[in-house]
């Protein structure tokens, strides 16, 4: 696609006609348009619509950052992005997917993190950067994917795990404990903590994880919360704990703060587009900068209707209803349907997640098919095909 879009002068989206790189007349795409995120300290500028979602990469050590996440990271701060998401970061031991996954919620996870991601951003274009903070709730002391992904017991490195309602994810799996009154409050001060954490280390972006059938979805479903008292049954108390902990991370962290939601449970009366439509008009009221669209995750008996762009008017509901910033996500694969989702209005910002880690410079091939410009560092300035010389702008390379 990329080759026959370069040897052609126009793209066309909806009637609307965008120039090449190589034509006589260049049109921006909206893809490669600025945007900013409003926030407390000041709106943060991000070079272009396209957003690195978190992806878990279960290659923590005790939740301390490795050499792996050096390497990643770097790749990713290099790949032209506009914002870069780290993967879904405990707030607590026990919230983590499974034993190999990130963590933020004490110095030694906090030193790990700031020493690898230092080092990254050193290596790199300056990138405005987020952190997706988690508490993966029932779901937790799992095996990574290459492993099975199941439940594991202690004596396979596996712990109890915590959930609105002792109810497992799966009828064969131990159940989780229910969270008490004391349980709630150290996982809202947790995630307080783990913001603040972040803040200090100069992340510009946090995004709290509500969605997948991790910990703050599990409290939205109907399908896993079954409590009797203010955090379940109806909707002003199912969603009570994720805007306690929204108000409490709010009034701490000054960057842009935002949610990542499940639209939908995709299983009869689990939560709804219109839950997650009046929960972000709520929190936009609360001071949320902008919302994570995606879907999923809760049950097993779930039924995804999955295909191309499968997640985008769900998006576009959000978005239409609550007025935030909307990133839409989920098979979204091409530049031009990407192109063609930001120019009906249906989301501000498109996230990719696999995309990239299949192709880490998605972005500089995207920008040579639109007619856009990237970041790259000077190392690679002289990769570029003779097509798409101005990919990375007025740069000049010297031969010898």
């Amino acid at each position: 696609m990329q080759a026959k879009a370069l040897a052609s002068n126009c793209v066309y989206f909806h009637r609307k006609v965008f120039k090449t790189a190589n034509s006589k007349q260049t049109i921006m795409s909206l893809l490669f348009s600025e945007y900013q995120l409003p926030a407390p300290n000041g709106p943060l500028k991000l070079a272009n619509r396209i957003v690195i979602a978190p992806m878990c990469q279960y290659s923590a050590d005790h939740g301390r950052a490795t050499d792996w996440h050096l390497a990643h990271w770097t790749s990713l701060l290099n790949s032209g992005a506009g914002l870069v998401i780290l993967e879904a970061t405990a707030v607590t031991e026990e919230g983590r997917i499974s034993p190999g996954c990130l963590g933020l919620w004490n110095d030694a996870t906090a030193e790990a993190l700031q020493d690898k991601l230092g080092r990254a951003r050193k290596l790199a274009p300056h990138v405005p950067v987020a952190i997706q903070i988690s508490h993966a709730g029932r779901k937790a002391s799992s095996a990574a994917p290459w492993h099975g992904g199941q439940l594991l017991d202690s004596a396979h490195g596996g712990w109890q795990a915590l959930a609105p309602s002792a109810l497992p994810h799966l009828s064969t799996e131990m159940p989780p404990t229910e969270l008490d009154a004391a349980g709630l409050d150290r996982i809202k001060n947790a995630f307080v903590k783990t913001a603040e954490r972040a803040q200090d280390m100069g992340i510009e972006m946090v995004e709290l994880h509500a969605a997948h059938g991790y910990l703050l979805h599990q409290f939205l479903s109907p399908i896993s919360n079954k409590r009797s008292d203010a955090y379940g049954g109806s909707f002003e108390n199912r969603t009570r704990f994720i805007r306690e902990i929204f108000d409490a991370v709010r009034a701490k962290f000054n960057g842009v703060l935002g949610i990542r939601l499940s639209a939908t449970d995709w299983v009869e009366d689990g939560w709804n587009p219109d839950e997650t439509a009046d929960l972000s008009v709520r929190l936009r009221s609360a001071g949320a900068n902008f919302v994570h669209i995606s879907s999923g995750g809760v049950s097993a008996q779930q039924k995804i209707a999955i295909g191309p762009e499968y997640q985008v008017p769900f998006a576009k509901t959000v978005k239409d209803k609550s007025g935030l910033p909307t990133i839409a996500v989920g098979l979204i694969t091409e530049a031009q349907q990407a192109e063609a989702i930001l120019q009906r209005g249906d989301a501000n910002l498109i996230a990719f997640a696999r995309a990239f880690l299949f192709n880490p410079r998605w972005a500089w091939q995207a920008a040579a098919e639109l007619g856009g410009v990237v970041q790259a560092s000077e190392q690679y300035w002289r990769c570029l095909p003779r097509e798409a010389q101005s990919v990375f702008g007025n740069v000049k390379i010297g031969m010898r």
